[in-house]
């Protein structure tokens, strides 16, 4: 799949969910992450956790974890397949998108490191508002307090994979028959986020691409 793609979806939903089995056993924390270059230009994520979760504590000299990124998803029904009343050989399902990275972790406890990473995403948020909030608006004492209060995570991506299920293995005119069904709002499983989903990637399909 496109890296673009998969990288799209990555700061379209920052919120990844961070797996881990070290000494601990398995541990999970959902994390908000932000995808940047490192200094080779290679793509890398970036986030913090509360220093009293003590998930940090297990990552410390880890090989490799992996974190989950969840785009849209929803439940798709048979009624919305136009083939239902010619064979009734249909059955519920469920669309979703998600990306799977696996990286090498790193604990980072530099203060201003901290507070660059803290910058960095509170920026990438905070620039779709009309009067953005920035980390200066806080008085400095209270963002020292805070930066105490939490530990830095680095991930070296080692793989990324993302698995797309949009209605892609349904014909056409079941395809637009959930586009439709998604997009009225009085139906208990509409889901305008979704149906742009779908209708975007059977764009791709009929222009060729992925």
């Amino acid at each position: 799949m496109d890296q673009q793609v998969l990288s799209s979806l990555i700061v379209k939903y920052p919120l990844g969910t961070l797996f881990s089995a070290g000494v601990s056993g398995l541990m999970v924390t959902p994390i908000p992450f932000l995808l940047t270059p490192d200094d080779d230009g290679k793509p890398k994520l970036i986030g913090h956790l509360a220093r009293a979760n003590p998930h940090w504590k297990d990552l410390v000299g880890l090989s490799e974890c992996l974190v989950v990124f969840q785009g849209s998803d929803n439940y798709i029904t048979p009624s919305w397949y136009p083939t239902k009343q010619l064979t009734h050989k249909v059955v519920p399902t469920w669309n979703y998108e998600i990306v799977e990275v696996k990286g090498i972790p790193t604990v980072i406890e530099s203060t201003d490191w901290l507070r660059d990473q803290v910058e960095k995403i509170t920026d990438s948020m905070e620039s779709k508002r009309k009067q953005p909030w920035k980390i200066t608006d806080a008085p400095p004492e209270y963002i020292a307090a805070m930066l105490k209060a939490i530990v830095g995570l680095q991930i070296e991506i080692t793989s990324i994979a993302g698995k797309w299920k949009m209605s892609q293995n349904q014909s056409d005119e079941n395809v637009q028959g959930v586009i439709d069904g998604l997009s009225q709002g009085d139906d208990p499983h509409s889901n305008f986020k979704v149906a742009d989903a779908i209708r975007a990637r059977f764009t791709e399909k009929k222009k060729g691409g992925v």
